[in-house]
């Protein structure tokens, strides 16, 4: 509904703006033929303004799209990488999981990533990690939309600035030649007014797009927030202290923590899964073929 409001709201500021344009055309005399002569005209420094004034423009249409495409829930947290990943930590294999979020470059993966690197150092450093990681991608998108409020605000002061530089030429014309032509001198106040109504035209749908997209942001990221705490909400942190995830994995080679190398009971009747490599092992063998690690099975 928001991104249908938006796109509507830029239609008709386009809408505006063309008839804006059609009625200072038609109002201004026939030796100015366009804007674009009115432009050029106007000497190097209007031509820089009237640059500035398209490239905001160009600019602010540029990060709406691009927030339009990015601010989804399919973006931040996708379905079926939630049940792929929901799958993985179910069945213990951190190590995957934490490639799976590697191979991926969205809001849910980059702050679960850290997140299962963490593991071993207990539930506490889990916390902190997804804290510190959420912060990370939650201002980068907030800072993307801040740029929104930006352009809001300098739009309009460009025009302004092109405004009062054309005001003073009107004004030095009259002061020479006083007033001989009213009619010439009404229509080039109203050319550079039209500085003015293009900074405006840019920063009024800038505004309005800069609070929709912040309370978009903020509903998805509490969205993928909500799912990476159900991801995590039923790992077993006591029994993988020590346990290195990441590009360093560890399961028990020499090195590791103590505690991370010591017995681990494993129940025959439930598991044929080394409980610190997740590594597959027949019931009974000893040491684990993948980590090495000693088993204490339960009868």
């Amino acid at each position: 509904m928001k991104r249908h409001l938006t796109l509507a709201l830029f239609l008709l500021t386009a809408l505006g703006a063309s008839a804006f344009a059609q009625d200072a055309a038609a109002a201004a005399p026939k030796s100015s033929d366009s804007i674009i002569h009115v432009i050029l005209s106007g000497g190097p420094l209007i031509i820089m303004i009237w640059c500035a004034i398209t490239g905001t423009s160009v600019t602010m249409v540029t990060f709406v799209i691009q927030n339009i495409i990015t601010l989804r829930r399919e973006k931040m947290a996708p379905k079926a990488l939630v049940d792929s990943l929901h799958n993985e930590i179910a069945a213990g294999n951190y190590q995957g999981a934490w490639e799976t979020c590697n191979a991926n470059d969205n809001y849910l993966a980059n702050v679960l990533k850290g997140a299962v690197e963490r593991v071993g150092r207990g539930k506490e450093a889990v916390q902190d990690a997804i804290a510190e990681y959420a912060l990370r991608e939650a201002t980068t998108l907030r800072t993307r939309n801040s740029y929104l409020s930006v352009i809001g605000v300098i739009s309009p002061m460009i025009g302004l600035l092109g405004t009062v530089i054309g005001m003073m030429k009107a004004f030095a014309v009259l002061g020479a030649s006083g007033i001989g032509d009213p009619r010439g001198l009404a229509t080039s106040i109203g050319e550079v007014l039209m500085a003015t109504a293009s900074g405006l035209f840019i920063a009024i749908p800038a505004f309005i797009s800069y609070y929709i997209f912040r309370n978009r942001t903020q509903q998805v990221i509490v969205y993928a927030d909500q799912q990476i705490g159900r991801l995590l909400e039923e790992i077993p942190y006591e029994e993988l202290a020590g346990l290195r995830i990441g590009e360093d994995f560890n399961a028990g080679q020499p090195g590791m923590a103590p505690e991370a190398s010591q017995s681990r009971r494993v129940s025959m009747a439930l598991t044929t899964n080394c409980p610190v490599c997740n590594g597959a092992v027949t019931p009974g063998q000893n040491p684990c073929p993948h980590c090495g690690a000693t088993l204490d099975w339960a009868a």
